[in-house]
């Protein structure tokens, strides 16, 4: 039998209507926004939709919802010494944190609003992810690099966010010390983003 092609899911929906508009900002800001651009290889338009993207999902939340940047080398150390009950706590003090935000965030908590805000913050956290579809099954992929315990731990956590949601669904992981691919039977029709 022959499988589905893997598709990925689209970040964001493609048709969107735009509009042109003009902001008169400090040379200063605009010649750095020019360097940017040159670097990321990128125009200065797509650069600035990229950061007022990121600010409209994410950054305008930030203050309101208690976030505070922590260096990557934190956490990394940090998770050095963390064990299997350090990561039930942890786990058991951030599920209610999750669904306030989603709640704050997006008005309502479902699995797809759920997902929707943990893309939303492991882009904002300069982490990576996917989101690929094959078939009946979907592929979360997040890539942290931040040592094995942070795969368990968010491999814990996404166990137990799917199993508020579809306790009746099985889910399997693949897990390195950098990436956890999580797979789920939620439909060919699932898309976290049309609620």
């Amino acid at each position: 039998m022959k499988s589905a092609p893997t598709n990925r899911q689209p970040h964001p929906p493609k048709k969107e209507t735009t509009r042109s508009i003009t902001y008169r900002l400090p040379s200063k800001i605009v010649e750095e926004l020019e360097t940017e651009a040159m670097h990321k290889n990128i125009s200065q338009n797509v650069l600035v939709k990229q950061i007022l993207e990121k600010y409209v999902n994410w950054d305008r939340f930030g203050d309101k919802i208690g976030m505070i940047p922590i260096p990557k080398g934190i956490l990394d150390s940090l998770g050095a010494e963390m064990d299997g009950e350090d990561i039930n706590e942890i786990i058991k003090t951030v599920l209610p944190l999750i669904k306030d935000t989603v709640l704050f965030m997006k008005g309502k908590y479902d699995l797809k609003r759920c997902i929707e805000t943990l893309e939303d913050y492991i882009r904002a956290s300069g982490m990576k992810s996917d989101h690929r579809i094959e078939g009946e099954l979907h592929h979360f992929i997040i890539q942290h690099e931040l040592g094995m315990n942070w795969s368990f731990f968010t491999e814990q956590l996404l166990k137990e966010i799917f199993n508020q949601f579809v306790p009746d669904k099985n889910i399997k992981f693949q897990t390195t010390k950098n990436t956890i691919i999580a797979t789920i039977a939620l439909g060919s029709d699932f898309s976290e983003h049309d609620y």
